[in-house]
């Protein structure tokens, strides 16, 4: 099993800073981050417009923190949705799933990382987004044990097989945000499905193994609603 990812701890608790991070969610989450104004984020966090530039620069700093601090809560989440669990399926499953319920659970924060954060030349151009990386590397551990016990294919490259999978989630997530009925979206089976599918290229030879058994069932069929 992969070793557990432990991110460093927050920083100190701040309720001034707080209030402003979580202001600032969901006004870029609701009027998009070019058009959001330092002085709409100060009224929802309930400060002066000078306050704000007390803990971060300007507007962009304050979204790449966002992905910095909230990133760091969805790798602890996702170290609780592991835990415990041994097989290789089962942890897969586990980790569509958290990846999907943070979605349901924090939709301005999804809308934000999912949307407004590609808006963002200096996160797409020259960023470095250790936060992100750490949370493929966990998948990554999810394969390369998959393949150390026999029940992956040994052949193929845990790196891309991360990129793949994660490509999915992120597809069906960008899908789920911009979508005008979410609540038809069935995001815990579509996150089986993931599953199912990519397992299906990843099986060791020959058929299912023991530890794809539970996928022997199809899943429903998940068909998301236009955006």
């Amino acid at each position: 099993m992969a070793p557990r990812v432990d991110p460093p701890d927050p920083p100190p608790r701040n309720d001034k800073r707080e209030r402003i991070v979580e202001a600032a969610i969901e006004v870029f989450a609701e009027k998009g981050f070019a058009a959001a104004r330092i002085s709409d984020i100060a009224k929802g966090a309930g400060v002066a417009d000078g306050t704000i530039y007390l803990y971060f620069r300007n507007k962009e700093d304050l979204l790449l923190t966002i992905f910095e601090e909230k990133m760091e809560e969805i790798l602890r989440d996702l170290d609780r949705a592991l835990d415990g669990l041994d097989r290789p399926v089962d942890r897969m499953r586990a980790y569509a799933r958290a990846h999907f319920h943070q979605l349901q659970t924090h939709p301005a924060l999804a809308q934000v990382l999912q949307i407004e954060l590609r808006q963002s030349s200096r996160f797409v151009r020259g960023y470095r987004p250790e936060r992100l990386w750490q949370y493929l590397s966990v998948f990554e551990g999810l394969i390369r044990d998959g393949q150390a016990a026999g029940a992956l294919r040994a052949d193929l490259d845990p790196f891309l097989a991360t990129w793949a999978f994660f490509g999915a989630l992120d597809e069906l997530s960008i899908q789920w945000v911009l979508a005008r009925k979410r609540d038809r979206f069935n995001l815990e089976q579509a996150a089986d499905q993931v599953v199912e599918i990519f397992l299906h290229g990843l099986l060791a030879a020959p058929g299912l193994t023991e530890a794809a058994a539970p996928l022997a069932a199809p899943s429903p069929v998940v068909t998301p609603p236009a955006p």
